[in-house]
């Protein structure tokens, strides 16, 4: 018998549960946002103005693009990897600044708020190891956004965009931000409508914020640990993907 597989395996099994439980946790503030809003994820996108719904997805997509070009240049400058609560507390206190003035200052912060969420997601990434000047690990950073999103229900069934692989160049960049803004801009119309909230808007751009920035990076932590799991294993990440897949899905349901 092989003591390696004896040793390796149930290590693996332990980490494919723990990466299942922090998906699981992903959505935890996002529920607690919806209990202080009093509502419903499906009934906030009827909060918005049709002007704002018919507008969200090209601001989303600009978003995108700002955000891929200034989250990339302050890694690469003077702003160095710091840990988890510090990109939370930068993007809830930007939440707040942008529910002040309801939706038109909630629209101005997007873009800064989306930068700093990348910028979180490529922090996540170097802390499992990886380079994220590396075209293939930015577009990982990216895919992070095709998520389902902290106010949405997911039960683990939509994770094809963890084993996705596109890299990072020419037309390809502007192809996989076409492809994340719609799924993105579905998941931000929600925060927005929470930031328009009244009386109550800038409380609810923090907790929004705060709620996102947790879900993201903990959609991160898991993206980069099953990474790191098949670069450290040689196992198909492919494979890790179902594994993990297997484990999110209810008792005495087969997907």
């Amino acid at each position: 018998m092989d003591t390696t597989d004896v040793i390796v395996a149930p290590q693996l099994e332990r980490q494919l549960d723990d990466l299942a439980r922090r998906y699981r946790r992903a959505g935890n503030p996002g529920l607690q946002l919806l209990v202080m809003l009093g509502g419903q994820a499906e009934n906030l996108l009827e909060r918005l103005p049709d002007s704002a719904k018919g507008r969200l997805e090209e601001a989303t997509l600009r978003a995108l693009q700002i955000a891929t070009d200034a989250a990339a240049g302050s890694r690469a400058g003077a702003v160095p990897d710091g840990p988890d609560w510090a990109h939370a507390l930068a993007t809830t206190a930007m939440g707040a600044a942008g529910g002040m003035g309801g939706l038109p200052t909630a629209l101005a912060e997007l873009p800064v708020t989306t930068t700093t969420l990348l910028r979180a997601i490529q922090s996540i990434a170097a802390q499992h190891g990886f380079d994220t000047d590396d075209p293939d690990i930015r577009a990982a950073c990216l895919q992070v956004f095709a998520a389902a999103g902290p106010l949405a229900e997911d039960d683990g069934a939509d994770m094809g965009f963890l084993a996705v692989r596109v890299t990072l160049t020419g037309p390809a960049t502007q192809t996989l931000l076409t492809r994340i803004a719609p799924k993105l801009a579905a998941a931000l119309g929600k925060k927005l409508a929470a930031q328009t909230v009244p009386v109550i808007g800038a409380a609810a751009g923090a907790a929004a914020n705060l709620a996102f920035t947790r879900y993201y990076q903990e959609i991160a932590h898991v993206s980069f640990g099953l990474k790191a799991l098949a670069r450290d294993t040689g196992q198909p990440e492919a494979l890790l993907t179902d594994a993990l897949r297997s484990r999110m899905a209810p008792v005495g349901i087969k997907r």
